[in-house]
């Protein structure tokens, strides 16, 4: 049976849409064995194509044709009402958006501020968040995890490392959850409101700069390459707050599902935390928060796996698929969730000049995290059946809405 016809649509493309997401391991797993490239429609009606195959993943995350210029694309994105990839109203004028040599140098400016030893050095406050969140619950009861766990740690994390102002920072959470879907009404009012708090803030940390990562960004400075425009420093802030915040809210919920479904192993984490870090490569790996990967343009026309791929076409790689499918040591079934999996493949942080900047924080992170929350609840189990979790309907997010749990600190 063939895509199209598993999946209808008017034209025969794949509908990536809310029904689709809520189920798109299986769905993927089905794309996959039909083939390493399909014709899809998105959001806003947007229609591309989605690679799902490991091997062509690879391919297209370095294809010198596949670019994030969206010029060739620009007619039908407009159509569309699309703005994601656009600067001051959508997440432009940042590195994910751009090609070499710009990319190069907004890169290379962003990485003298975020360093892998600011990154270290958080490990400390992250773990006291944890404890502090775990500390504000009830001896035992139900809640959603989401709300009071998994979403307040990386928000919080990213808040006082941008130096984002206590005041702020209610719908600092709220506007980071909206950003990215991007079907939703509260979607550009979310970018809005981001775009506004981050360019005064910009402004308030070049007259007084602080000890974080907004002030080091505005004084970053390389002999080659300049500062960060005005743009560019409000872009690269947005890129840090969206992918930095969402991503691990998500990636933490959806680790703790796949614990709870998989109660095995839940209880070897338990029992052998220092598994812990290799764990979160497998959680990356089995059901990655990023499900697929930003917009790339086909700047010419090209063929991927032998399917020709018109210039102006939408590609995009669906990053969780591919996980799915990277090979893993002889014998190991890359469908099953095993959190003793010695060196899990994946590519959930991407793959080339694109890969994610902050990949070290997002692992710190989830390790600090699961560890914490497996030592101090001792009980914890989901509240409600598995397939009436409510999923994030729109956009490259994959993770549930709310989490309900019951559960018991120790």
């Amino acid at each position: 049976m063939s895509p199209q016809e598993q999946y209808p649509h008017q034209d025969g493309r794949v509908v990536i849409d809310p029904a689709f997401k809520a189920d798109a391991p299986a769905r993927f797993a089905r794309l996959r064995e039909l083939g390493p490239i399909h014709p899809v429609e998105f959001h806003l009606g947007l229609k591309g194509w989605v690679v799902v195959g490991y091997d062509l993943a690879r391919e297209a995350l370095t294809h010198p044709a596949l670019l994030k210029d969206s010029t060739p694309a620009a007619e039908a994105l407009a159509a569309a009402g699309y703005v994601l990839n656009k600067p001051s109203v959508g997440l432009g004028a940042q590195m994910m958006e751009a090609d070499p040599p710009e990319h190069t140098r907004l890169r290379r400016l962003a990485s003298a501020a975020f360093t892998p030893r600011r990154t270290a050095e958080l490990a400390p406050r992250i773990e006291q968040i944890a404890h502090d969140l775990i500390d504000a619950l009830p001896a035992t009861g139900e809640v959603d995890l989401v709300e009071a766990f998994n979403a307040p740690l990386p928000a919080t994390v990213i808040a006082e490392l941008l130096g984002i102002p206590e005041k702020h920072r209610a719908d600092f959470r709220r506007w980071s959850g909206q950003a990215l879907r991007v079907a939703s009404p509260e979607h550009r009012p979310a970018l809005a409101g981001l775009h506004r708090l981050l360019t005064d803030l910009v402004a308030d940390k070049r007259r007084s700069p602080r000890d974080d990562l907004l002030s080091a960004l505005v004084a970053v400075r390389d002999e080659e390459d300049g500062r960060l425009s005005e743009e560019e420093l409000v872009g690269t802030a947005l890129m840090l707050v969206v992918a930095g915040h969402e991503s691990t809210v998500n990636l933490l919920g959806n680790a703790v599902l796949g614990l709870l479904q998989h109660l095995d192993q839940m209880r070897q984490l338990r029992e052998r935390p220092e598994l812990m870090p290799g764990a979160v490569e497998e959680f990356l790996r089995y059901d990655t928060s990023v499900e697929r990967s930003t917009s790339r343009y086909a700047a010419e026309d090209l063929e991927l796996a032998g399917v020709p791929i018109p210039r102006g076409s939408m590609v995009v790689v669906a990053l969780g698929a591919a996980g799915r499918d990277a090979p893993q040591a002889a014998d190991d079934d890359p469908s099953v969730l095993d959190v003793t999996r010695p060196g899990a493949r994946h590519l959930a942080f991407g793959h080339g000049i694109h890969y994610c900047l902050g990949a070290p924080l997002a692992r710190l992170e989830t390790t600090i995290a699961l560890r914490v929350l497996l030592a101090r609840v001792p009980e914890l189990e989901l509240d409600v059946p598995a397939d009436s979790l409510e999923w994030i309907g729109s956009g490259i997010i994959r993770g549930v809405l709310a989490l309900p749990v019951r559960y018991r600190v120790g």
